[in-house]
Order: structure tokens, then sequence, then C-alpha cells
């Protein structure tokens, strides 16, 4: 049971440590937290029955690493944004130029709304054959 907690409370640490390295350190937290459930539950047994903590502090040493960098990245880093007049301006000008391409295209004057051509029934003699059955 020791291992099986040591082993699970490692890789939500490492999941956690590799998560707040990367722009998805919001979410490390829920890593970081399952692995100091994990670490402390190894801790308890480890405790009762006498053995080596080593690999418990790694786990204990590693969320703390993750839990210190994500909450330093959620305090210190904040988004940017650009100046939005020069979007909506390059936005405008894009549509304006949308504009002048269509209407430079030469496209004949087709009724759209007109639904689907009529098909002729002379070419299909059979379904009318099915259809008077």
């Amino acid at each position: 049971m020791r291992q099986l907690f040591i082993v699970l409370g490692l890789i939500a640490s490492i999941l956690a440590l590799v998560m707040a390295v990367t722009p998805l350190s919001q979410f490390a937290y829920l890593p970081a937290l399952s692995a100091l459930i994990f670490g402390f539950a190894a801790f308890y047994i480890s405790k009762r029955k006498q053995m080596p903590k080593k690999t418990v502090q790694l786990i204990f040493l590693l969320t703390i690493i993750s839990l210190v960098l994500t909450t330093y990245k959620s305090i210190f880093n904040t988004a940017e944004v650009g100046n939005l007049e020069e979007l909506e301006l390059k936005e405008e000008a894009s549509i304006e130029d949308s504009k002048e391409i269509l209407e430079q295209l030469d496209i004949d004057n087709v009724d759209i709304d007109s639904g689907t051509p009529e098909l002729e029934t002379e070419d299909f003699q059979d379904i009318q054959d099915l259809e008077d059955q």
C-alpha cells in the first residue's frame, strides 16, 4: 500500500511540476494537491512501520517547488492586451478590402433564392412508373 501511494505521489508531483512550468500553470494545483495527499498517506504508513522516508520527502519537495512556481506565475504574470485601436483599424481595412474584391468579381446574375431547378420528368420514366404503382 505504501508503494502505491509513493508511486501515485511521484506521478502527481512530477505532473504538477511539468504543468507549473507550462502555460497550463493554473491547472497545476490539482495534481499538487493530490500529490500532497498521497505523500501524507505514504508518510503516515512509513512512520507507522518504521520504513525509510526519503522518497516521501522527494514527493513533498517536488510538490512544494511546483506550488511555488504556480503561485509565482499566477501573481506576477499578467495578460497583456495589445492596442485595440490598431486591431479595429485592421479589421475595418480587411472588411473594405473584401468588399472591393467582391465588387471586382464578374458573377452572372444567379437567383439563389429560386431553389433547385425543376427536373424534367422525361428522363425519369422509371421513377414515374414506380410512383404510379
